[in-house]
This record gives C-alpha cells, structure tokens and sequence, in this order.
C-alpha cells in the first residue's frame, strides 16, 4: 500500500512540478515580466526576456534583507536593465501568496493587463494558481531549472503548500 501512494505521488510530482502544465513560455509582448524571490536561478531567464524586447518593465521580488553583492541589488539600485524599468519589491507576507499581492497592486497601479511570470519550474504550477486568483489580466509563466539532487525536497514542500492553498487559504 505504501508502495502505490509513493507511486501516486511521484506520478502527481512529474505532471506538477516537473512538466507542470502551468508552463506556458513567454508571450512575444507582455506589460512586465515578474521574477519571483526563492532562487538565483530564476534571474536569468528573466534578464533574456527583457534583452529580447518581451517586456518594458522587470519586476524583482527581492529578500527583506537583500545580499550587497546579489544582481537584483544592483538592477534595483541601477533602476534600469537592457533599456526596461527595473521596479523592485518585498512582500509583506514575504511568500508566494504575499508576492501575488504585492505584483496584482503594482499591476493595478501601472493599468497592466499582461505578466510574465519566472519561477523554479517546480514552483509554477502554485504560482499559476495564486497569480491567477490576485491578478485579472493575462498571465503566462516560464520555468527555471533547478538542480535535479534538490528537487525530491523541493517536491515534497510543493506539494504541502499546494495542498494549504487548495483546501485551506483559497483567497487571494
């Protein structure tokens, strides 16, 4: 028995978190593209995004207490990345659901109607869920990769805090 819920388990983490159906890739034009704080990985994508044109603005979602030496403290401190506004931002609650708050405000603010989303490719398929329940424009998402040995553990937090927002915090 405990065999087939591991199975079942691994089956759900592989359509979630490893091919998750939340990826939609980059549009060819959006109002911003959103990087979500967690992992250095998450930056570059994003800084590919913005040096093809997808977007006029980069919005980092950035630790309370940021590294001196990080990239984002120099894109925020600079301002300005590849000819984009750099807008960043902490999250008061600094998670997933407080950043969702956070972007729908500022997209609120700047009359955004399109986002684009880069988090951990495990991590999108909650992304999707709380961006699409605080933000009412169109919403496309791009995965990082990250490290494969991390991932089981990754996997695991994922899957209870995609079970909290599912069956417990089902607000914005």
């Amino acid at each position: 028995m405990l065999g087939v819920l591991a199975a079942v388990w691994l089956a759900a983490c592989a359509v979630l978190f490893v091919w998750p159906p939340a990826e939609t890739g980059a549009p060819a034009h959006a109002d911003a593209v959103v990087v979500l704080s967690g992992s250095s990985n998450r930056l570059p994508p994003a800084e590919r995004l913005i040096r093809r044109g997808v977007a006029p603005a980069l919005v980092l979602s950035t630790s309370p207490s940021p590294e001196n030496g990080a990239p984002e403290t120099r894109l925020c401190r600079d301002g300005v990345y590849a000819g984009a506004r750099v807008i960043c931002f902490a999250a008061a609650p600094f998670n997933t659901r407080g950043e969702a708050e956070t972007v729908a405000r500022i997209a609120r603010q700047q009359r955004w109607r399109s986002l684009v989303v880069v988090s951990s490719t495990f991590h999108l398929t909650r992304a999707k869920l709380l961006f699409g329940r605080c933000f009412d424009g169109s919403l496309s998402l791009v995965g990082a990769p990250k490290a494969w040995w991390e991932l089981p553990e990754e996997w695991a937090s994922e899957t209870a805090k995609l079970a909290d927002q599912l069956l417990v915090h089902r607000g914005c």
